[in-house]
């Protein structure tokens, strides 16, 4: 008899008539990912964060499939996609190759980015280095690297509050996290039905390792009492002309956020000149699962927009 979290996928699969897709971005790599709505439509491609998969975009895939062309993606280390044991396969240019590669498969640009935590530190990145992919780029609480640097240095409220970077970076992390069947987990995702947590357990079961090292790979995390001043260092070193954003962009922010202060928004017009900026009063960090239909109306208007703007169609 199938587990419950895949008689569910399966189900959500029925209804949105979702197919997977694999798609091989560098050597040894493949991610998988979840493809759905009318073939030749506008593209919009999502990207989950730490510790989902593509399951996180469920209420974006049942709107949006209806007259977008989605592709929801497991970023390397999570779910079905490839989960490489080495830290240093994490790093910044590996991950951002792999949505590169993703985009030229699905014939680049796509009408637009959507991406969320980790999914959102990648998408800048790309959205920085290589703005021809995309037509559109949508954030949703997660931050800019330079303010997010600038923050972990000099903010102790925001210091604080990434704390658990630290954590996640330690040896045996994952072990912890899946003890009490993924109890620590769920409680940081809840309120979620039965099945629901039965998918997240699903995808955890594969693997947890892959997800910590992305908090392994990074430079930018608090300091830690065996290297003192080096996240000012690192703030330092980052060059602000590097990582401008130039694509119209809609920044999605829950301002309930416990891990992500509304320091990190500070100054972020400087860096990204073609700025939409949505607030979504209390909601949390899951703000794209908590207010459906908020963030919804907000991304539909965004993407229609530009769509009307290039063929005259109304979406």
């Amino acid at each position: 008899m199938a587990a419950p979290g895949m008689l569910y996928i399966a189900a959500m699969d029925d209804v949105l008539n979702l197919e997977s897709q694999y798609f091989d971005t560098a050597p040894g790599i493949r991610l998988h990912a979840k493809v759905g709505g009318p073939a030749g439509a506008p593209t919009l491609l999502f990207v989950h964060g730490f510790p989902e998969f593509w399951f996180t975009w469920r209420r974006q895939l049942a709107e949006f499939t209806r007259d977008y062309r989605c592709v929801a993606i497991d970023l390397r280390g999570f779910n079905l996609s490839s989960q490489p044991a080495d830290v240093g396969a994490y790093k910044a240019a590996h991950l951002i190759g792999d949505l590169v590669a993703v985009i030229d498969a699905l014939g680049a640009p796509v009408h637009a980015v959507i991406a969320h935590d980790w999914g959102g530190a990648v998408a800048w990145g790309l959205a920085a280095q290589r703005p021809e992919l995309m037509r559109k780029f949508a954030i949703i609480n997660s931050p800019h690297a330079i303010p997010f640097a600038r923050a972990l240095a000099h903010d102790p409220a925001q210091i604080a509050a990434s704390e658990y970077m630290n954590w996640l970076r330690r040896p045996g992390a994952e072990t912890a996290l899946a003890q009490d069947n993924f109890a620590r987990l769920l409680a940081m995702l809840d309120p979620m039905s039965e099945a629901e947590r039965a998918a997240y357990r699903q995808c955890w079961q594969r693997g947890l390792t892959g997800g910590c090292n992305y908090y392994r790979a990074s430079p930018l995390h608090p300091d830690t009492a065996d290297e003192p001043g080096r996240a000012a260092a690192v703030a330092a070193a980052l060059k602000p002309e590097q990582f401008r954003v130039t694509v119209p962009t809609q920044i999605i922010w829950g301002t309930g956020d416990p891990a992500l202060r509304p320091v990190l928004l500070d100054g972020i017009e400087t860096l990204v000149p073609d700025l939409r900026l949505h607030h979504v009063d209390g909601a949390g960090h899951w703000v794209a699962r908590e207010r459906a239909d908020e963030v919804n109306a907000v991304l539909r208007g965004f993407v229609a927009e530009h769509h009307q703007q290039l063929t005259g169609a109304t979406v």
